[in-house]
C-alpha cells in the first residue's frame, strides 16, 4: 500500500499546512525567539519534500517572519527528504525512534535509506535551530498537540550543598572541580554527567525525597564543564577525553571525598565510563555501576560541527543531542537540556566526545568484568538513537551476571529529561545492587563456614 506522503505538501493538505504554519510563526514563541535578529540580514528559503515527488514545501525564514508556500526544490537554499513512509512515521501522534527528530531519521547508529540533504549542506547546520521547530510546528499542525508528559513540580526547597575541590587527575593534572551532594542515606552514589554538560543534569534526582532518604549522592563537574575549573595545562579548544583520564579523574574525587564503595552511575559517554570503571574498579573501588545508555563499543561517522570556526557550538550542540530525549519528554526539561549543551566552551563537547565515539572499547574486556565485587545494572531508554537498548543489552549479555532493562518513555538523557519516569528505574537497579552484594557476601560466609 503506497503511503499517503508520496507527496508532502499534498498530505499535509495543502493551503491548510501552509495557513497554519503562518499562523504559527506569527506566534510561537520559540520560532520568534530563533528567528527575531538583527543577524538574519537577508532571509533565507528551505525546503521538505518526499522522495517520490518532486513538489516541496517551501519555508521562507526572515527577521522574526516567515511564511511557507509550495513550489520547487530548486528555490530553496537547502531541503530535507526523505522517503514517504519516513515522513509517515515521523507525522505519527505518537512516534516511535528514531523518528522524534530529523537527526535521528538522518542516522547515527540507526541507519536508513531514503534520507539526505540536498543544496547547501553548511547553511542546512546554520540554520539547524530553525528547521528543526519548523518541523515540530509542522507535526502539531498536521497530528496535533504532542502529547507530553507533565510539567515538573519544583521543590520548594533544594537540598543540594555545592562546594570546590582540588583534585589531581592523570593526564589533565591539578584542577579545581565543582562538586554537589545532597541525601543522608547509607548508600553512597556518584553521578556522572554526560559528554559536553555538567552535574545540573542530576538536580531532579537529587532533590527526589526517595533518593535523598535512601543515598547520600554526588555529582561533580569534569574539569573545564560546567562550574569546574579546566586544568592547569590546558589550551582553550584543546580538551580531549581518554579512559585513562576519565577513570583516573573519578578514582581521584572518590578518594578525595573519602567515599567508600559508591555505586557510580552515570550517562552516554559516562554510561561507558561506567563499564570502564567496573572493568578497573582496583583503581576506583566502586560497589557497582549503574551505566545509562552505555554499551562496549561504537563506532560510527562524526562531523566537527562542534569545533568548527564556521558554526556555532551554542547552536549546533543543544540541537544535535535535542532530537535524542523522548518526545513525550516535559517542554521545561528539553529546554534545560538544551540550555545546559548550549552552556560548553569551545571545544568541550568535541572532546569529550573523543572517547564517545571510538576511543572507549571495552568489546575484549566486559566479559571479564567480576560483578561479584562490581555489580552491573544497565539502563537505557527506548528512543535513543546514539546508544540503542538492543546496544546496550548485548553488551549486558556478554557481562557475567549483569541486568540489563529498557526504560519506556524515556531517551538519552533520562535523569533530566523525565526524572519522574527515571527515579523508579534507578531505585530499582540501587535495591538490585545492594541485595547482589549482600547475597555474595552471604556466600563467602558460608563459604568460610563451610572450610
Amino acid at each position: 500500500m503506497a503511503s499517503t506522503f508520496s507527496n508532502f505538501p499534498s498530505a499535509l493538505g495543502g493551503d491548510k499546512i501552509t495557513t497554519a504554519l503562518a499562523d504559527s510563526f506569527a506566534r510561537d514563541g520559540q520560532y520568534l525567539a530563533f528567528t527575531t535578529t538583527d543577524a538574519i540580514v537577508k532571509p533565507i528559503t528551505f525546503g521538505i519534500k518526499s522522495s517520490a515527488d518532486p513538489s516541496t514545501l517551501l519555508i521562507h525564514v526572515e527577521k522574526g517572519k516567515g511564511k511557507a508556500t509550495v513550489g520547487s526544490a530548486e528555490d530553496a537554499a537547502f531541503t530535507l527528504v526523505a522517503t514517504p513512509e519516513q515522513w509517515e512515521q515521523f507525522m505519527k501522534p505518537t512516534v516511535v525512534a528514531p523518528y522524534q527528530s530529523y537527526w535521528g531519521m538522518f542516522g547515527m547508529n540507526i541507519k536508513q535509506k531514503g534520507i539526505e540533504v540536498l543544496g547547501d549542506k553548511d547553511s542546512f547546520v546554520h540554520h539547524t535551530h530553525v528547521w528543526r521547530r519548523v518541523l515540530e510546528l509542522i507535526h502539531d499542525a498536521h497530528a496535533g498537540p504532542a502529547q507530553l508528559d507533565p510539567e515538573p513540580v519544583e521543590p520548594k526547597e533544594d537540598y543540594i550543598i555545592g562546594r570546590y575541590l582540588w583534585i589531581e587527575a592523570p593526564v589533565w593534572g591539578k584542577t579545581k572541580i565543582f562538586v554537589e551532594s545532597a541525601g543522608q542515606g547509607k548508600q553512597q552514589l556518584l553521578f556522572l554527567h554526560t559528554a559536553g554538560s555538567d552535574s545540573r543534569q542530576y538536580h531532579a534526582v537529587m532533590n527526589d525525597k526517595r533518593m535523598r532518604d535512601r543515598c547520600t549522592m554526588f555529582a561533580f563537574d569534569l574539569p573545564g564543564h560546567g562550574r569546574s575549573f579546566p586544568s592547569t595545562a590546558y589550551f582553550p579548544g584543546s580538551h580531549t577525553n581518554t579512559e585513562d583520564s576519565y577513570v583516573g579523574c573519578i578514582a581521584a574525587v572518590v578518594k578525595r571525598l573519602g567515599l567508600r564503595r559508591p555505586i557510580v552511575c552515570g550517562a552516554s559517554m559516562a554510561g561507558q565510563i561506567c563499564l570502564a570503571v567496573a572493568i578497573r574498579n582496583d583503581e576506583v573501588g566502586a560497589g557497582g555501576v549503574i551505566p545509562l545508555q552505555g554499551c562496549d563499543h561504537l563506532d560510527m561517522p562524526r562531523e566537527d560541527f562542534d569545533r568548527s570556526p564556521y558554526f556555532n557550538q551554542s547552536l549546533v550542540n543543544p540541537e544535535r543531542v535535542y532530537g535524542m530525549m523522548a518526545p513525550t519528554a516535559p517542554l521545561t526539561n528539553k529546554a534545560l537540556i538544551w540550555h545546559l549543551y548550549s552552556a560548553q566552551a569551545y571545544g568541550i563537547f568535541h572532546g569529550d566526545l573523543d572517547f564517545y565515539f571510538g576511543g572507549w572499547d571495552g568489546r575484549d574486556r566486559v566479559d571479564k568484568i567480576n560483578t561479584t565485587k562490581c555489580p552491573v545494572y544497565m539502563l537505557t531508554g527506548e528512543f535513543d538513537w546514539s546508544c540503542t537498548p538492543e546496544m546496550s543489552e548485548a553488551t549486558a549479555r556478554k557481562i557475567p551476571g549483569a541486568q540489563f532493562k529498557s526504560m519506556e518513555g524515556l531517551g538519552h538523557f533520562p535523569a533530566t529529561e523525565n526524572p519522574v519516569r527515571f527515579i523508579p528505574y534507578l531505585i530499582d537497579a540501587v535495591s538490585w545492587i545492594q541485595s547482589h552484594r549482600k547475597l555474595s557476601v552471604d556466600r563467602s560466609v558460608l563459604r568460610m563456614t563451610d572450610d
